[in-house]
């Protein structure tokens, strides 16, 4: 994932010129005239602090050169494509200028007194001019009392005698003579630098090479000068120069020598150059040396109590050399080392006696070497090691140090690692051969470790999924390049990231994956960076992806129609190189890509359609989302009918409720509503062949309930607003005739025959004959004159009990007087009905038919 943002702020800052300043232009702070065809110095405001003018023909300067630019700090005109002449106090009109480059060009005329007048330059950069000593001898820097560091490299510079104004030059730190032709240094030639402390620069001179050097005559240069730093690398050096350099400075403080590139040590194969010995840096004893660079040369063997006169010593590199052999006690003496480079030699084993007298030394570094074998206790003794790197070595088994807490081990042959106790924080293991998930599971139980790196290597076996155990600790895994597919495809290992609730970033690039296991990044709820690059995902689920990812690299998937939902809360994201189906499913997405502020990494081409073939390799940028808005509008169509249905289903659902709750309120609104609608509209008088519209059959004590419950709400008698003319025995039978006679009149000369039966009725002898006589008539004129209402709680087998009721329910359909009060105006209404209803007479053939009105309970 840093590669991406490296990426990202190098695209940024090749996108704008240097500092956000056009080529050839000024912005009042920033003059900016790189390579614009100049022969002389632009006018600039003189606000400007920095001035470049380097790649142009400017071929002169002098003090009318520049306006008073009292704040400029820094002017680059270095490089010019013509000869340059500096005059005398060019720069005067510069009071503020703090650095001065002219490197790269040739000068050939300058001025003795070209840099008078700059109080407050710190550092000037003369490189590559074409300098001779003269710069050096007739007081070219003086008065340059702010003046820090000087770069005379790459000239022609052959002795160093400095003009007395040097020792004026307080400031002075770093003065570099890389690259000139200084063969010999001896005596007073530093005599006004002395009292000084800088870092000094010979590299590449041919210094005591060409000329052999008369060692007895020349006297130590350094006298009374402290170096932070002597180069004097790539000068050619053998065992001898060295040694006979060494003695010369004796007694110099020299904080770091460089001596690489140098010609010491037999080399493989060739024994007709010494190597180092004891003697070869015994003349830096009282150097107060921390560091020594040995690295580039032919070494062999590391010689016993080599650096035992370097017992300040804290950093030693002897990296590119042939180191094959390192003897006992090679690193006797250095007590304070801290940190040794043994990268890039020829070393085949280590033993347990190679690095005796290491008492201190907290990195070790041995990559890039042969080693095929470590003994057990070879690093048991540096008690203080915390940083160990063998990378690139030949190892296949390994004896883990238990108090290294940094440790190297990628590109070796490991294919196993044993099951000792480990402290490390950092373990790198790319590039070997682990194969087995038991491995990942050993690694991942290790208590304090925050850093694991198992890229390139061969994971696929899962036989067993292992307890795993809750690692507070790891913050970044690395397992990219393995084979996490064949393992997950078994079922087993689902669980290999459980517990890991601080990890941060997770590598699982380059496994194969086709699917992600369900849950597999559950406890992962740190989790802020996540690369799922070159696998083989061709769909990602809401639930794959952690809640708090902030980072998702999935480019070079197989992914075919990716929702958008799932990169919304992402702040950075690379889907780039995906085989994207160009439907309409891919609309969101698109869409998303347009408006969306997320970080999306890789350039709109490498995100194109893969199908249909119309469309292969159009950005998705490109493609155009309007045929599909008639899908949308079908989708909110769809959606719209659904929230249709639901409602009205749920009104009526509610309504049912209530109407079933107050369905008695309700029917009398109905029945309110029509008589307002259509009016009271009452039955027309019709001639009729019937004297009562009904003869009303009940038991005398039920007399008080019918009263209430009929006769007020449908006999004419009790209410204008009644519309029936009712008959029955305590109003309309005639007193002192014949009972039979009243009741044998009442059921003719009525048109229905309504009887109440309840257990009073089925107790009365009267009542029981009127009904045998109703039941006659209804036989008689094959008619459904008689109407049954049971009332009460009478049941099936009390009404069967009695014969001429039996025969009645058996065959015919009765009604049932409501429980519910809210009832029984639907019920008046419907017994109304069927009062007034005519029935047809029929064939006896053909059966005796009642119009089904239902029981209600």
């Amino acid at each position: 994932m840093g590669d991406h943002l490296d990426l990202l702020l190098g695209v940024v800052l090749m996108a704008s010129p240097v500092w956000g300043v056009s080529p050839c232009s000024c912005d009042g702070r920033m003059a900016v005239y790189l390579s614009c065809n100049l022969t002389q110095v632009p006018p600039v405001p003189n606000t400007t602090e920095r001035l470049l003018l380097s790649f142009n023909y400017i071929r002169t300067v002098t003090t009318s050169s520049f306006p008073f630019l009292e704040q400029l700090k820094l002017l680059e005109l270095g490089a010019q494509h013509t000869p340059l002449t500096i005059g005398k106090e060019a720069f005067r009109n510069l009071p503020d200028l703090r650095i001065l480059d002219l490197g790269r060009s040739q000068i050939d005329f300058l001025h003795p007194d070209a840099f008078q007048g700059l109080p407050r330059l710190s550092e000037l950069r003369l490189f590559s001019c074409g300098l001779s000593d003269v710069v050096l001898k007739d007081g070219y820097f003086r008065n340059l009392k702010s003046l820090t560091r000087l770069d005379l490299s790459i000239n022609q510079i052959r002795s160093l005698y400095f003009h007395p104004s040097f020792q004026e030059l307080n400031s002075l730190k770093s003065i570099d003579f890389f690259l000139n032709q200084i063969h010999t240094l001896c005596g007073s030639e530093l005599r006004p630098l002395r009292g000084k402390t800088l870092a000094l620069g010979l590299a590449a001179n041919g210094l005591y090479g060409t000329t052999a050097a008369d060692w007895g005559r020349c006297t130590n240069p350094f006298r009374d000068v402290v170096l932070d730093s002597l180069d004097v690398s790539e000068n050619g050096w053998t065992v001898d120069t060295t040694g006979n350099f060494s003695k010369a400075i004796s007694g110099s403080r020299i904080s770091s020598l460089s001596l690489s590139h140098h010609v010491m040590g037999s080399g493989f194969g060739f024994h007709n150059i010494r190597d180092p010995d004891q003697s070869t840096f015994a003349g830096l004893a009282r150097s107060s040396l921390t560091r020594l660079d040995l690295s580039h040369g032919f070494i062999f063997s590391l010689n016993p109590r080599l650096f035992e006169t370097l017992k300040d010593l804290k950093f030693l590199n002897l990296a590119h050399n042939k180191i094959n052999k390192i003897a006992d006690e090679a690193f006797y003496g250095l007590d304070n080392l801290q940190v040794l480079n043994l990268s890039y030699n020829l070393l085949g084993e280590l033993y347990n006696s190679n690095f005796y007298g290491l008492t201190n030394v907290a990195y070790v570094d041995l990559q890039k070497n042969h080693i095929g074998i470590i003994q057990d206790q070879t690093f048991t003794l540096l008690k203080k090691l915390n940083t160990l790197d063998l990378r690139d070595n030949a190892l296949q088994t390994l004896s883990l140090v238990p108090g290294v807490s940094t440790i190297f081990l990628g590109g070796n042959k490991l294919m196993t690692l044993p099951r000792t106790s480990l402290e490390s924080s950092f373990i790198q293991l790319s590039a070997n051969r682990l194969e087995n998930m038991d491995e990942l599971y050993f690694l991942l139980q290790i208590p304090h470790l925050q850093i694991l790196i198992l890229n390139q290597n061969r994971l696929s076996s899962c036989t067993r999924s292992p307890t795993p155990s809750k690692n507070l600790s790891l913050e970044k895994l690395l397992l990219g390049e393995n084979m996490l597919q064949l393992a997950w495809e078994t079922g087993l290992c689902w669980d290999v990231f459980k517990g890991l609730f601080h990890l941060r970033i997770l590598h699982l690039n380059n496994n194969y994956l086709n699917f992600l296991p369900p849950g597999v990044f559950s406890d992962l709820t740190a989790l802020r960076g996540l690369n799922l690059n070159s696998n083989r995902l061709t769909v990602l689920y809401s639930d794959d992806l952690p809640a708090n990812l902030e980072i998702l690299d999935v480019s070079r998937n197989q992914l075919l129609v990716p929702d958008p939902d799932l990169f919304v809360s992402l702040s950075a994201l690379d889907i780039t190189h995906n085989k994207f189906i160009c439907q309409c499913e891919l609309s969101p997405l698109i869409r998303w890509l347009n408006e969306t502020s997320v970080t999306i990494f890789g350039s709109p081409e490498d995100m194109s359609c893969s199908y249909p073939d119309s469309l292969s390799g159009v950005s998705l940028y490109s493609v155009s989302t309007e045929g599909c808005d008639e899908e949308e509008v079908l989708k909110s169509l769809q959606f719209s009918l659904f929230i249709f249905f639901t409602v009205t289903l749920t009104l009526f659902l509610v309504a049912v409720l209530v109407v079933t709750k107050f369905r008695g309120f309700c029917f009398t609104c109905y029945k309110t509503a029509q008589r307002l609608v259509f009016g009271d509209h009452r039955r027309e008088a019709q001639p009729d062949p019937y004297k009562y519209d009904a003869y009303l059959c009940f038991s005398s004590k039920d007399l008080e309930w019918v009263q209430s419950a009929l006769l007020k709400h449908l006999d004419i008698q009790y209410s204008d607003q009644n519309g029936f003319n009712l008959c029955f025995e305590d109003r309309d039978f005639v007193p002192g005739e014949n009972h039979l006679a009243n009741i044998q009149d009442a059921v003719w000369s009525s048109r229905k025959v309504v009887c109440l039966v309840s257990r009073h009725f089925l107790r009365d002898g009267w009542c029981l004959e009127a009904f045998s006589y109703a039941q006659g008539r209804c036989l008689s004129h094959l008619s459904a004159a008689l109407i049954v209402v049971v009332v009460g709680s009478l049941s099936q087998y009390q009404l069967m009990k009695h014969q001429c009721v039996r025969g009645f329910v058996q065959k015919r359909q009765y009604l049932r007087w409501p429980e519910d009060p809210q009832d029984v105006g639907w019920f008046l209404h419907k017994l109304s009905q069927q009062i007034l209803k005519k029935e047809r007479a029929k064939k006896k053939d053909d059966g005796v038919q009642l119009q089904t009105v239902g029981t209600v309970s």
